[in-house]
């Protein structure tokens, strides 16, 4: 847990609030009251805790990657063993189960690399619930094999055909359906973005990552690490791993974003999706395209907490090109036997030239979604 006060979680330092249209108003209210009674109800707790460690898989291990990075010692935490290959599956239990306290049926959810989809998908068939999932038809043709797991599980895969057809453009659906039937609905947001309290309870079901390697990384050294790194797009594993270190200061915290989609490099503020933050936008306040190999991170904007961290210089964000994440899947594939999504690759992408020895990294999922993309571009 982080020492973050109440004012701060909800503002983040002028970051967060809600800018969301007034009918949305009474819904994140009942949201916010939901969440503050079932994060500290016993029942709700054993709950999550039982389908964490049954079903998602929880505890996730620790790997010592021994050729990845010859003299340094780099330790991943594996989340891509988690039942659908990815986090998201933390985030998307715990919403199930509080969407069923607050007595909806029907869940809404927007989706880019596909990995939070399939992970709405799958909670929703675990607890009979109706399901709709938002994707951009570029995605949709970048991720046929999760597009397929969904409907597979029972899903609604709608297609978003405007704008850059991706991310962006899938949330803003996801975002006018729920307004639409506010009554019957909970969105599954996927990431620590939207409006509050959506980046604390993401961010929330998500420490659960840096929590368990701490604990993991001290019985394996004996310390902390010097740094430990995540990739960023909205944000949900970086600030996951975060918040197990964040309080540490001698712990560097390191979030790698996509150079086409750089938010928190060379962005600015602004509103997004419910929530002022660092946006990638013009000198007019228009939101810019964003671009990546990786469907997950080729968003234009990044979670309120991720842009605090930023601001108060407790944590640094640093680019990653598509080439650089294409080598390190190739590079971690034929070092360890390991094949990254291409989000996680970006991370991976920077140990060579962290200047420290013992580092963590966050490997938020596997790779068997971007098969198709690594056949286009390695030409294997």
């Amino acid at each position: 847990m982080t020492t973050l006060d109440a004012e701060t979680r909800r503002t983040y330092g002028g970051y967060g609030g809600r800018y969301v249209p007034e009918t949305l108003i009474p819904a994140l209210d009942e949201l916010e009251a939901g969440w503050a009674a079932a994060k500290i109800d016993p029942a709700f707790i054993a709950e999550l805790h039982y389908l964490l460690t049954t079903y998602a898989g929880r505890p996730t291990p620790l790997t010592l990657a021994e050729r990845f990075a010859p003299g340094k010692r780099v330790y991943l935490k594996r989340e891509d063993l988690l039942h659908t290959g990815a986090h998201k599956i933390n985030n998307a239990l715990g919403q199930a189960v509080l969407a069923r306290r607050l007595g909806k049926q029907r869940i809404v959810a927007e989706t880019g690399a596909g990995q939070h989809g399939v992970a709405a998908a799958t909670v929703c068939a675990r607890f009979g619930l109706e399901c709709i999932v938002y994707m951009g038809s570029e995605d949709m043709r970048r991720q046929r094999p999760n597009v397929e797991r969904m409907k597979l599980m029972g899903a609604e895969v709608r297609p978003v055909e405007f704008g850059t057809k991706t991310l962006k453009e899938a949330t803003s659906e996801a975002i006018r359906d729920w307004i639409t039937n506010v009554e019957t609905t909970h969105y599954m947001i996927g990431s620590c973005v939207g409006p509050a309290p959506y980046p604390e309870i993401v961010a929330e079901l998500q420490s659960v990552i840096g929590r368990e390697a701490r604990e993991q990384l001290l019985a394996a050294e004996g310390k902390l690490p010097e740094t430990v790194i995540a990739c960023v797009g909205g944000g949900s594993n970086a600030i996951g791993m975060f918040r197990g270190f964040v309080d540490d200061p001698g712990v560097k915290l390191i979030g790698v974003e996509a150079a086409g989609a750089a938010s928190l490099g060379s962005g600015r503020a602004g509103v997004l999706h419910g929530s002022r933050s660092s946006i990638l936008s013009d000198s007019d306040g228009q939101i810019a395209d964003a671009h990546s190999i990786s469907a997950g991170l080729d968003y234009p904007g990044v979670g309120p907490e991720h842009a605090y961290l930023r601001d108060s210089k407790r944590a640094v964000y640093l680019p990653c090109t598509d080439d650089e994440a294409l080598a390190a899947v190739q590079r971690l594939a034929r070092t360890e036997g390991i094949i990254p999504a291409l989000e996680t690759a970006h991370a991976l992408a920077r140990v060579a030239d962290c200047e420290s020895d013992y580092i963590a990294v966050c490997l938020s999922g596997r790779g068997d979604k971007d098969m198709q993309t690594l056949i286009e571009r390695l030409g294997q």
